[in-house]
């Protein structure tokens, strides 16, 4: 982790050995900053409201807010009342507690996917949350076998839920599907490379050998999404990286990022993201203090 860093790198209590942790957080202070782990994380949080951040989603949460965290996805919650009956359940647990030949069993499957779309972090109705709270909070109760079938059937309802949201970007987390073609991964190779300056779409069209119109046809087609609103949301995945993470000028993130100004770069991120990015920044701050 560099110096200009703010995210902190947490070291969990699971080990080898286990499967799963469950931690019971009575009286919760959400005191901790903005952090991540390899483990996959499920935070269920009662009797409290405020702030959570998971990547470069930054929302309001109500009390019965259930999160899934993926694999080194920044995260934290804030209270924001003074409720001492809150009340956190994490589970944690290891991106690899199954081998990848029994994740791809057929009966493994929604669970496999559920485990890559963590990533970005995944929020549950409150209609999954009524049904599977009791649940949760049973697994603190028990350690033995039971307890292991409790916990897979709990991801199993969890990936086959309704009403779910993604809360970080795609491009925050890299998540485009690329890989269903090598042209498409050798452009998107090239924008990352090139991100911090213009990239004409001729520019690229060239690199794959095709015209201007037939390259955005096959782009379009290929990624849902047409190349310059792709190459948008990866500026902006950036910028907000940048703010979450460093102690750099907002103009500067501007500039490395490949806006040409900073009115448009604020007018952008406000219309993508919801905040100004100062206003963005400042929000991460108020949780990232303790």
């Amino acid at each position: 982790m560099n110096k200009e860093a703010r995210i902190l790198r947490e070291l969990v209590p699971i080990s080898e050995d286990d499967f799963f942790i469950v931690l019971n957080h009575h009286s919760a202070k959400f005191d901790f900053p903005v952090h991540f782990h390899p483990e996959l994380e499920l935070n269920l949080v009662l009797n409290s409201s405020g702030k959570r951040i998971i990547g470069d989603s930054i929302q309001e949460y109500v009390a019965n807010d259930l999160v899934l965290v993926g694999s080194n996805t920044p995260h934290a919650w804030t209270g924001e009342d003074k409720n001492t009956n809150a009340h956190v359940v994490t589970v944690q647990f290891h991106e690899k507690f199954l081998s990848e030949l029994a994740l791809n069993r057929k009966l493994m499957l929604p669970i496999r996917d559920l485990i890559e779309k963590s990533k970005r972090g995944i929020l549950f109705s409150k209609e999954t949350i009524a049904v599977l709270k009791p649940k949760i909070l049973r697994l603190s109760e028990s350690q033995d076998f039971d307890s292991l079938l409790n916990f897979l059937s709990i991801l199993y309802d969890l990936s086959i839920a309704r009403n779910t949201k993604m809360l970080a970007s795609h491009s925050y987390v890299d998540h485009y599907t690329i890989h269903k073609s090598r042209r498409i991964e050798k452009v998107n190779n090239y924008i990352k490379e090139n991100l911090h300056q213009k990239i004409p779409l001729k520019d690229v069209a060239s690199l794959v050998n095709m015209s201007e119109s037939a390259f955005s046809h096959f782009f379009k087609k290929s990624t849902n999404s047409s190349f310059s609103d792709y190459v948008s949301d990866l500026r902006l995945g950036h910028a907000a990286r940048l703010l979450i993470e460093t102690e750099r000028s907002i103009n500067e993130i501007c500039f490395d990022s490949g806006f040409n100004n900073i009115s448009n770069f604020n007018r952008t991120f406000k219309r993508k993201m919801g905040y100004t990015p100062s206003y963005f920044r400042d929000q991460q701050k108020l949780i990232t203090k303790h």
